[in-house]
């Protein structure tokens, strides 16, 4: 497969047209998959906020307080305040704030970001609300058939660093279910199932940078999802996750 960054994108403000950026860029193809960052996502939807539009509540104050005693850097509770509103859960207080975003996500500081906040004067820049409707929106527009993946990234359990990870899609199955299907050796893959729509943001991301770069949109061309069936499912049930239901009866002790 190709993969490339769409150039010489402008800074993305509310209300503007990022599908209608994108193809004075590039030359869509049908089967294209185009992979949009979530930053320039919310900065068209207007998820731009300040801190002072989230008055910190008890909550927020008692959490602020206790990881500055952690980290002893100043923490703001308006910012913790923030956390709160856009999730709903906090699986971990300490020593970071580890929650459920209102669309499944399960990130730090719900995904919330300080940094590529653009030049409009906002502190904070919020993940979009509903992604996937985020996505379907993009890809109505697009000309090209093409499909849609809103990407972030975040960390790992057990693994150093960030990679991209996709929060919405549209046009193309979360994963590929290899279950049913047969190895090499004729053996029946029983528990196989590949996220898809994640790789593709990892790969994404190789070419579209963390830093200043300015290349918030990337294109995966020539890829196919093959024959094999398809599923929507993409964030693990409760039932099923069993590092979050430790995660909830472990507490933070410092030595």
């Amino acid at each position: 497969m190709e993969l490339f960054a769409v150039p010489r994108l402008p800074e993305v403000r509310p209300g503007d047209d990022l599908a209608g950026q994108i193809e004075e860029r590039v030359d869509l193809r049908d089967d294209d998959v185009v992979c949009v960052a979530s930053t320039v996502v919310s900065k068209a939807e207007g998820r731009l906020a300040d801190l002072a539009d989230f008055p910190a509540g008890p909550r927020a104050e008692e959490i602020a307080d206790r990881l500055e005693s952690i980290s002893g850097d100043e923490k703001d509770p308006r910012f913790a305040q923030a956390v709160l509103e856009e999730s709903t859960e906090i699986i971990m207080e300490a020593p970071f704030l580890l929650t459920e975003s209102k669309f499944g996500h399960v990130g730090v500081n719900a995904g919330i970001d300080r940094s590529n906040v653009g030049d409009g004067g906002k502190d904070l820049l919020l993940l979009p609300e509903r992604p996937n409707e985020s996505a379907t929106r993009i890809r109505d527009n697009l000309r090209a058939d093409a499909a849609v993946v809103v990407t972030d990234t975040c960390g790992r359990p057990f693994r150093h660093g960030q990679r991209g990870v996709a929060i919405g899609w549209d046009g193309i199955p979360a994963s590929r279910d290899w279950r049913g299907e047969t190895d090499r050796d004729g053996h029946e893959l029983e528990v196989t199932v590949e996220s898809v729509v994640d790789e593709l943001a990892a790969a994404a991301n190789l070419v579209t940078g963390e830093g200043d770069d300015g290349l918030p949109v990337a294109v995966v061309r020539d890829w196919e999802f093959g024959d094999h069936d398809g599923s929507e499912n993409l964030y693990r049930d409760v039932e099923s996750d069993f590092v979050r239901q430790a995660l909830r009866g472990w507490e933070f002790a410092r030595d």
